[in-house]
């Protein structure tokens, strides 16, 4: 058996070590913050945002997964945590399909606005200011990259979120 295994060089095994701890360390640190300011986890938070942007409030809960980086089924048991909190209600699509979407209340609203300061700040913190805004252009396109590759339908869903359809980020 031969080893032709294309092994990482000390500089390309440096850079997978800061990825795969920017990986682990970055969401638990934005984790703890949203847990100790508002008592939700990064999901939770991840899901009321996604709604409070949404047309009417609402959406799909197929898409407020994908946009949520969750399963169906995960989604499905955090939406249960938030209608019982009372910031989130279920029902039936309006387009006659047996679509069933997530809406947020007025208190969920509410719950949202009062989180996403404390958030937004940790975000800044942590990445935004911590980097030039060449660097954070950097980050971005890298990280797109590497999406390409890992979830195409991540990059599609998401260039479509921000910049419509048909229309891709500028290079």
């Amino acid at each position: 058996m031969s080893d032709d295994t294309p092994w990482l060089t000390p500089t390309q095994r440096y850079a997978w070590m800061q990825v795969t701890g920017v990986i682990t360390q970055l969401p638990a640190v934005i984790d703890a913050q949203l847990r100790r300011d508002s008592g939700l986890n990064f999901f939770e938070y991840s899901i009321l945002a996604g709604l409070s942007d949404a047309p009417q409030r609402a959406m799909k809960m197929a898409t407020l997964a994908q946009m949520a980086n969750g399963s169906q089924s995960r989604l499905s048991h955090a939406v249960s945590r938030l209608e019982k909190a009372g910031w989130v209600e279920r029902r039936t699509c309006s387009e006659g399909s047996r679509s069933v979407e997530a809406v947020l209340t007025d208190a969920g609203y509410e719950k949202i606005v009062e989180a996403a300061p404390f958030q937004v700040r940790e975000v800044r913190r942590m990445v935004v200011d911590a980097l030039t805004e060449e660097e954070l252009e950097q980050v971005s396109n890298a990280m797109r990259k590497i999406l390409l590759v890992a979830s195409p339908e991540t990059v599609r869903f998401l260039d479509e979120t921000f910049y419509g359809s048909g229309n891709v980020p500028p290079e």
